[in-house]
């Protein structure tokens, strides 16, 4: 690829007379591609961006527009290649880590559409921002039992454990004969280095995100009446929000810390006969965190996104003072009151862990269930026969979130105390609850294969449906058995994408029965599952005994995979790509509802997509076309939405393989359901989308009758020749999702859309409002 330095296409400001000329933008999709590739010519030029993304040419068409004679025919291509946002550097593989909060973040976006209900879309949104509160205590605490309870309270104060573990050896009471770190406060306040530096990990890596793909600013617009979000002038650009989140999480993170600290040095202190001066600090100490998580807690509640206009401020005072004040807390307060000298004090069984996570989980069950009332209320109001889990999909993910916090963190403690105890019997263990959450992970996981299983069989009889209508779709052709049931199958696995609300409707009903289960059983019987089924039936005996080994020994092995995919990702430039590939619908939503969630790259992408179609059609007047595959066809949806209506009008669309509405018409039925896409096709001068059968992503965007011309072909050929032909002596490849442009209908469809797009008449359609 030829690298030229950046010039900028189209010439003076001024809008040159005549002739015009035509451009087509294209947007690639999913896991990303070159310039070379999307352009089909080895030699391109960036016209303007940035190594992280950026818009191409081929080296011929760089000056296009001081010779429009030589494109009366054809449009000049260009290329936005965005793909480094989500798969270009290898250190992004650590975004895995960040699952659980970029999952309650889609929880925010997945609300039902409603209409004059700001009030309840409001306390909505505070739900969500509160359960992703939640998510940052709960992984905080989970690291403060790793490092705190097991490591420095429980495995270092026992000598046998000590023992096996040379490591810890300076901690021991027995080992350091009696050494200054050997005094529980003390060996407390090492290891909450552990956790306090991962929440300034995490702050620091939202801080640094921002800053390099979120902070591009989109061209000011005023807000169009009864618009949709997205094109609200501050949708994509939400500073103030996110720092306020980062400040309140990362506050709430080192507080959970302090808290971890105090509590069992506070606890010595008000036995019988402490010291009455400790104990008066530690009640201070007690209120002053209370204090701290209050405030917390108003900053996350108090204010939402404010989308109506560009959120450029920072509320400087609250955003540095709040974490600094809980930093100040945590190490000058809390760490010299634990460490101070109690003649006495000795670390026997557990830290009070069983009640911080059962107030936890109980907290994120009511905040679920609360917010199912409210999803429920919307979706009742303005139904949509399309949404997902009818109108549910947001608390179905957030209740996913919330579960794949507690099996991560139950899990990880379980692991860490089967390493680190050896025999099973010289510690006490993590707490009861995280012990029985990591026992429901074997069956949760049995309930999903199930799924899969059921999915398999429908898939099966699906093939055997569909290979009748192949051989009836070539009619006078040779019949070839082992080709229809090629097609039929790639034709019923691509429907299993319509099939994902089901599934995830039986995960989430199996893990609310058995997380409740988990809670009920720990908070009932005060002991591990193996230890409560000791009393019953063998066989029921067996199976929790089985299920606690396996449920710690699965996070092992995910641990391993994860640590082993992350260290090919450092070496592996398509490994890098694939987990790319999992984030590219996960972050394309800004983070609303959780500042550590991994960034957004439509944040930087739909205002580069937005200032290059407007600078162009201002500076030439030409005609064009926002051509997107997959992904791509959502942030082109997007961008169109951010230009202004008279430049909008000189926009026409072409989308392919787009799951505009096929999955985000589904899920994010409030931006993207009928009337948002509705209201996209009667705004652009024309919009046309192809879709073939075959491809397990792309579909219909359903637009109603009567919104103006039809917007969805009918279903491509795919393959393009079913036997050898003259054109196909070779077998044609299925292509399902990819490769659009190599089907002819696609440029007649782009020719078509040229000719219908003028800027004197915009789409020659009939005047309709809105």
């Amino acid at each position: 690829m030829e690298r030229a330095q950046e010039r900028t296409a189209g010439g003076p400001a001024e809008r040159p007379a005549a002739p015009e000329i035509d451009l087509e933008l294209l947007v690639h999709g999913v896991g990303g591609t070159t310039p070379g590739k999307m352009l089909d010519d080895p030699r391109t030029v960036r016209i303007t961006g940035d190594d992280t993304a950026a818009v191409f040419r081929r080296a011929e068409d760089v000056d296009a527009e001081s010779r429009p004679g030589d494109y009366r025919d054809r449009p000049v291509p260009e290329a936005y290649v965005w793909c480094n946002l989500t798969s270009g550097n290898a250190s992004r593989a650590l975004w895995l880590l960040l699952l659980p909060f970029m999952v309650v973040n889609l929880a925010h976006w997945m609300r039902p559409a409603a209409q004059d209900r700001p009030r309840t879309v409001r306390f909505y949104g505070l739900l969500v921002r509160l359960a992703g509160l939640s998510l940052t205590v709960l992984l905080v605490a989970a690291a403060c039992e790793v490092a705190l309870d097991l490591a420095a309270w429980q495995c270092a104060g026992v000598t046998a454990c000590a023992g096996r573990h040379s490591w810890l050896g300076f901690l021991s009471p027995a080992g350091s004969a009696g050494g200054w770190w050997s005094a529980p406060g003390r060996r407390l306040a090492l290891a909450a280095l552990v956790p306090a530096a991962l929440t300034g990990l995490l702050w620091y890596l939202s801080h640094r995100t921002w800053s390099a793909y979120e902070s591009t600013r989109p061209p000011a617009h005023d807000p169009e009446p009864g618009h949709t979000a997205l094109g609200s002038p501050g949708f994509w650009y939400g500073r103030r929000l996110v720092a306020r989140l980062r400040a309140a999480h990362t506050a709430a993170g080192l507080l959970t810390v302090a808290a971890a600290l105090l509590a069992p040095a506070a606890s010595f202190d008000r036995r019988r006969g402490g010291t009455a001066v400790l104990d008066t600090i530690g009640w201070l100490l007690t209120g002053a965190l209370t204090a701290g998580a209050l405030a917390a807690v108003w900053v996350v509640c108090r204010r939402g996104r404010s989308e109506n206009r560009l959120d450029q401020e920072l509320d400087r005072r609250l955003v540095r003072r709040l974490p600094l004040g809980a930093l100040a807390l945590l190490l000058l307060l809390v760490v010299v009151y634990a460490c101070w000298s109690r003649p006495g004090w000795h670390s026997v069984g557990r830290l009070a862990g069983d009640t911080t996570f059962g107030g936890l989980a109980l907290a994120q069950g009511v905040l679920v269930i609360v917010l199912a009332v409210v999803a429920h209320d919307l979706h009742r109001r303005l139904p949509d026969p399309r949404a997902a889990i009818r109108g549910l999909g947001g608390p179905a993910v957030a209740l996913l979130a919330c579960a794949l916090g507690g099996v991560i963190s139950g899990g990880v403690a379980q692991r860490v105390s089967d390493w680190l105890d050896g025999t099973g019997t010289s510690i006490a263990g993590p707490p009861v609850l995280l012990t029985w959450q990591a026992s429901v992970i074997p069956p949760v996981l049995g309930v999903l294969l199930a799924a899969v299983a059921w999915l398999s069989w429908r898939t099966s009889r699906l093939s055997r449906v569909e290979r009748t209508a192949v051989d009836l779709g070539h009619p006078g052709e040779p019949e070839d058995a082992a080709r229809s049931r090629r097609i039929a199958r790639v034709r019923a696995m691509a429907v299993l994408t319509d099939r994902t609300p089901l599934v995830v409707t039986v995960l989430c009903a199996a893990t609310l029965v058995l997380g409740a289960g988990a809670l009920v059983g720990a908070l009932a019987t005060g002991e591990t599952p193996n230890a409560a089924a000791g009393r019953t039936h063998t066989l029921v005996h067996g199976a929790a005994e089985a299920s606690q080994a396996l449920g710690s020994w699965l996070v092992g092995l995910g641990f391993i995979l994860f640590v082993t995919w992350g260290r090919r990702a450092y070496k592996d430039a398509s490994a890098r790509r694939t987990i790319g590939i999992l984030w590219d619908v996960g972050t394309f939503w800004p983070r609303a509802a959780h500042p550590f969630a991994p960034p957004c790259y439509a944040e930087r992408a739909v205002p580069d997509l937005t200032w290059r179609m407007d600078t162009w059609t201002r500076r030439t007047g030409g005609r064009l076309v926002l051509s997107g595959h997959s992904q791509g066809s959502v942030l082109a949806a997007a961008a169109a939405w951010q230009l202004t209506p008279a430049v909008r009008r000189r926009v026409a669309l072409l989308t392919y393989g787009s799951p505009l509405e096929r999955l985000y018409g589904r899920w994010f039925p409030a931006h993207f359901g009928p009337a948002e896409l509705g209201s996209l096709h009667r705004e652009v001068a024309c919009w046309r989308n192809l879709y073939r059968l075959t491809d397990p992503i792309g579909g219909p965007v359903r637009i109603p009758d009567g919104d103006g011309p039809q917007v969805d072909h009918t279903p491509l050929k795919d393959p393009l020749a079913y036997g050898r032909t003259p054109g196909h002596p070779l077998p044609a490849p299925i292509l399902g999702h990819s490769d659009y442009q190599a089907d002819p209908v696609f440029a007649e469809e782009r020719k078509r859309l040229l000719a219908r797009l003028r800027p004197e008449l915009p789409g020659q359609r009939p005047q309709q409002a809105g």
